[in-house]
């Protein structure tokens, strides 16, 4: 009856304005106009409302960049009394006062959640590009000590992005996504493309955009941070799976200057048995600056690409290259979107022909940027580097400037024309254009190498083009290696899990002698660190290479801390792989800021330098020197090594769950700070109470052996469980349904482990495997090697198994 009762309701939902009421009823919503400007408010589902304020005038008619569902039939409940209009669905209720024109958001139970602040809305005629418009803003008011997130990627080093005021312009370091997340578990994403102004003071919060022809944002309740990512990737799109070899250990430089150099650093690793999985070669493969991206081996140094290629692959290993967003006036590309005039003109890089530095601006380079936002541009772009470079065997990209770089900068600038009119109007969405624009094309020519995009930029929405985004050119320091923390967290919290940073800075302007400076080393034994708990470990930069052996031998004490935690990177690949899983099945995350999974520890909620990598993990990244001193050799001052005395970090527990030492398996208790040691091969790494652990096994890159035999680690104090996924590692077949999941259940009562039935299949899965089970103590051995005699082995067919521990 009520089933019958509730369809009858939606049937007849689509009515016109009834006699006495102030709106009118939409297909999901309501619409009504308050002092001339018209309110729309549309459920996109249960818990997702769309809210448009338009000025009285030509219609408007807006198809957004960034979201692509549509709104979904959703049961709604509508009443008005005393001015207040109240639209309720199961999971949240809008009310809009009828006088004022503000909006409020309220749970399910009318608790309140966000308000718009009275007269909050404002328009603010200009003209934009010979065309009148609007500067579009809306002001909100937040609980007073409201915690939010996001906003994207600053480098302030701020966790909670309260009082802070944002030009949010894309930079080469800043990537800004108009969107937060309230520990009170609400997301609010701003969907506009313009320059913007994001302000919070006591005085309220606001997003201020140049461009607007109405105010548009989506409100969305997930309950909590989870809740929340999964409400945006509703919104603007899933996580597709990475290839598996993309969280193996990368290594770069600006730049490798030939084919042999970059051959011989992977033939380096091979020889030294320090794993690797990837290499990228970066710019000016193309040859000089006229002929800048021209998406060609141009360079002589490169005389043989095809065996380039060919040669990374044979000793195992994949290769990414370097492409841009511009073009010099030699290039083929060039001159094919000049034809259709999909040529942006302002400065980017590189300003001179000249190679020399500093640049020679007499010899202008003429490049230029292309209409990311033109389909047939886009079209141009797939074409030349399909035939240039992909149809070698190319593994992946690392897209750079995708923000783009704009030098010089004039308001004029904005003026230029693209395909969806004034650069202004859609600036801060070019990364998700440029971005998409690869990825669709890409996806279209093969389905058996999963897209893979390492980028500079990004906009909301871009999780679902397969990129990686990293946090620019920052300038090496250990403020900066602390700040990396804070601003992956805010970014992963925008809903795009998929992030990184150059390991070691990318300049080593504070390190006047560079890897001689102990200093330095020590900071990037620390990076390396940070870096293996990263979904993209990745070492690059300029001013010195940042290969293992540049940091001396085995032996040396900072050389075994890098290879240390490579090692322990591809031991984690089994956990790796299926929380990336849970990102995509689950609209999880990988970087987890401590809101997520401690909402309710209020000391949790503002560390900016501690993170859960998914939701075993804890991670204390040590962001502070310990293990230098100044010295005078030969007339010369500069720092050493000095480890006469062992260093420590205070770390916070966060309460509500116990911990286990990842090194020393010592138990301890939450809700406490805590100091410890840190010898420069330590960092702090705890492991939550009932966390499963599965580890893989030493190889030489991800895929050398298969995981017959992994060990499953218990952490005792709770119960706990954990999903192991398997598929083909490099193509899109788990979407077809080619992938199995193994379920572990760990009953700390019992002391009892559950590998449960295996669901699925896929081509080459084992049919039969071992599991080498050891449940963690202080006496099970240290770090990542267990002590044999606390394993149980289990042999597993796909039936569920129990284990029992006495």
């Amino acid at each position: 009856m009520i089933k019958n009762v509730l369809f009858l309701f939606l049937l007849i939902w689509p009515v016109v304005q009834a006699k006495g009421q102030s709106y009118q009823k939409t297909e999901n919503g309501i619409q009504t106009v308050i002092q001339s400007t018209i309110v729309k408010i549309e459920f996109y589902s249960t818990a997702t409302v769309r809210i448009m304020k338009i000025p009285k005038g030509p219609a408007v008619d807006k198809t957004s960049l960034s979201v692509i569902q549509t709104p979904g039939r959703t049961a709604l409940h509508v009443k008005e009394r005393n001015d207040i209009i109240r639209i309720c669905s199961k999971r949240i209720h809008v009310s809009l006062d009828r006088q004022t024109g503000k909006i409020g958001f309220f749970d399910a139970k009318g608790n309140p959640l966000l308000n718009e602040k009275e007269n909050g809305t404002t328009f603010s005629q200009r003209e934009d590009a010979g065309l009148q418009t609007y500067c579009v803003s809306q002001a909100f008011s937040l609980d007073k000590d409201e915690a939010i997130y996001g906003l994207g990627q600053q480098q302030q080093g701020k966790m909670v992005q309260r009082n802070v005021k944002l030009n949010m312009v894309q930079g080469n370091t800043d990537d800004y996504i108009p969107f937060f997340l309230s520990v009170k578990g609400y997301g609010l994403f701003w969907d506009n493309y313009s320059p913007t102004l994001f302000e919070d003071s006591p005085g309220g919060t606001s997003f201020k955009s140049d461009v607007g022809d109405c105010v548009d944002y989506y409100f969305m309740y997930g309950g909590n941070a989870d809740g929340v990512i999964a409400r945006m990737r509703d919104l603007t799109g899933g996580v597709p799976m990475f290839p598996l070899w993309t969280y193996g250990y990368w290594q770069s430089r600006e730049r490798y200057k030939s084919q042999d150099e970059l051959l011989g650093v992977v033939r380096k690793y091979r020889e030294l048995g320090v794993p690797l999985d990837g290499i990228i070669q970066d710019w000016q493969y193309w040859g000089n600056n006229y002929l800048w991206n021209a998406m060609e081996f141009l360079n002589p140094e490169f005389y043989d690409p095809q065996k380039m290629v060919n040669d990374v692959h044979d000793l195992h290993a994949h290769i990414i290259i370097s492409i841009w967003n511009s073009f010099g006036p030699h290039t083929k590309p060039y001159q094919e979107l000049d034809k259709i005039e999909a040529l942006l003109d302002f400065k980017t890089w590189p300003e001179s022909g000249s190679e020399k530095w500093p640049p020679r601006l007499d010899y202008p380079s003429g490049v230029r940027v292309y209409d990311a936002y033109n389909p047939q541009a886009r079209d141009i772009y797939w074409k030349h580097l399909n035939q240039g470079i992909f149809s070698l065997g190319m593994d992946g990209w690392w897209m750079d400037s995708s923000e783009p770089d704009h030098l010089s900068f004039k308001p004029s600038d904005l003026d230029n024309q693209t395909w969806l009119g004034s650069f202004r109007k859609v600036r801060n969405a070019f990364p998700l254009m440029t971005v998409g624009g690869l990825s669709q094309h890409q996806r279209a020519a093969d389905s058996v190498k999963r897209v893979f995009i390492l980028t500079r930029s990004a906009f909301a929405g871009q999780q679902r083009y397969g990129a990686n985004t990293w946090s620019g050119d920052v300038v090496s320091s250990w403020e900066t290696l602390k700040n990396q923390i804070s601003a992956g967290l805010n970014f992963s919290l925008c809903g795009i899990p998929h992030w990184n940073s150059d390991i070691g800075g990318f300049f080593l302007w504070n390190f006047k002698k560079k890897l001689a400076d102990a200093d330095y080393r020590e900071l990037y034994a620390r990076w390396i660190q940070f870096g293996a708990f990263c979904p993209m470990m990745r070492s690059h930069g300029t001013d010195a290479p940042r290969e293992i052996y540049q940091f001396g031998k085995k032996g040396d004490a900072v050389y075994d801390a890098i290879e240390k935690y490579i090692n322990l990177r591809y031991r984690l690949l089994p956990y790796i792989y299926s929380i990336s899983w849970d990102v995509t099945a689950n609209h999880s995350t990988m970087m987890r800021a401590l809101v997520m999974d401690f909402s309710g520890d209020p000391e949790a909620l503002d560390i900016n330098d501690q993170y859960m990598f998914g939701k075993s993990l804890l991670v204390c990244p040590v962001t502070r020197p310990m293990y230098s001193r100044m010295d005078i050799r030969g007339g010369d001052t500069l720092r050493v090594e000095d480890y006469s005395q062992i260093g420590n970090s205070e770390i916070y527990l966060p309460k509500g769950t116990g911990w286990i030492d990842f090194w020393t398996g010592e138990k301890v208790g939450g809700g406490q700070r805590i100091r410890k040691e840190t010898p420069v091969d330590i960092m702090p790494l705890y492991v939550k109470a009932g966390s499963i652990l599965p580890l893989g096994p030493n190889v030489q890159y991800a895929t050398e052996k298969k995981w017959d035999s992994l060990e499953i680690r218990i952490y005792p104090g709770a119960d706990g469980e954990f999903v192991l996924y398997e598929d083909e590692l490099d193509n899109y077949n788990y979407e077809k349904g080619f992938y199995s999941t193994i379920p572990f259940r760990w009953d700390d009562g019992k002391k009892e482990l559950t590998v449960g039935g295996r669901t699925g299949s896929f081509p080459g899965m084992l049919d039969q495997r071992a599991f080498q089970v050891v449940v963690v103590s202080p006496d099970h051995g240290t770090g990542v090697e267990a002590a044999e005699r606390f394993v149980k082995s289990v042999r597993y067919n796909g039936a569920e198994k129990k284990v029992v521990f006495r």
